[in-house]
């Protein structure tokens, strides 16, 4: 006759609570952190307020802020030269922007208004209202994906703007607000964060950080016009698998590959 063996409620209740709090302990614990390698440098121009950034057809495509000053550009990587430009009207903040099929969305900081153009001709095609505010914006292959300056990415429907879902981004149990500047990247959000020196990796399934990158050091303070010169603008060319990183008036786009994990959060 073999033992019969069991647990005592005690037991079983301890086990539990060992689980739950290994579990906590996981869910709490901070996303690993990649450092960066420079692999080449593209001219920048310090005139560029960045607030939108992509690679698309061999071309950089760049939304500029600032009311006046507020622009959708598309340059050559090599040269820096500008070959297609349109100026907002000088009562709009340019923010975000986003390829879509056959036209390029930009939308602005407060004015409620995201304008929508063909990629080609950069002619308005329409335009779409919102609440909030602007900031950075990119895609998946069925959704807009946008930011608003706080910890909220939205997801959006291209053809209405409309709000579909969203997610709240964290890095174990804290909250990461100051979302700016998006690319989207092998199924991850890359978000840049205000006024911080490292990017985000996000999960676009429940918002968690996988990983950072730390690009501190990437641009010299020297280098910089002003305290709001700061990291914002991502961009992939998913055909040759790289990466650029830019920021507000900075002279330098850079292509860099990734390093590490070299440490915890």
């Amino acid at each position: 006759m073999g033992l019969q063996r069991s647990c005592s409620p005690r037991l079983a209740n301890n086990l539990t609570l060992v689980g739950i709090i290994l579990l906590a302990s996981f869910q709490a614990s901070a996303a690993p952190v990649f450092g960066y390698k420079i692999v080449a440098r593209y001219p920048h121009s310090t005139q560029s307020y960045t607030e939108g950034f992509l690679y698309l057809n061999g071309l950089f495509y760049e939304g500029t802020g600032v009311e006046g000053h507020s622009a959708l550009l598309a340059t050559e990587p090599k040269t820096g030269q500008t070959v297609q430009a349109l100026r907002l009207p000088p009562q709009y903040f340019g923010e975000g922007i986003v390829d879509w099929g056959s036209n390029i969305y930009e939308w602005t900081w407060k004015s409620l208004v995201c304008f929508v153009y063909d990629l080609f001709s950069l002619r308005l095609v329409k335009q779409f209202s919102y609440s909030g505010e602007g900031w950075g914006m990119t895609r998946t292959a069925k959704e807009l994906i946008t930011s608003d300056g706080t910890a909220t990415l939205r997801f959006r429907n291209p053809a209405t703007f409309q709000e579909t879902r969203h997610i709240v981004v964290h890095d174990g149990k804290d909250i990461v607000d100051q979302l700016n500047e998006l690319e989207f990247i092998h199924g991850e959000i890359y978000a840049n964060v205000w006024h911080s020196e490292r990017i985000a990796r996000i999960s676009q399934r429940d918002g968690h950080v996988i990983a950072w990158i730390d690009l501190t050091g990437i641009l010299p303070l020297d280098q910089r016009i002003n305290n709001e010169s700061v990291l914002n603008g991502i961009a992939y060319d998913a055909q040759h698998d790289r990466l650029f990183v830019t920021g507000k008036q900075w002279p330098t786009i850079f292509e860099i590959k990734l390093v590490g994990p070299i440490a915890a959060k």
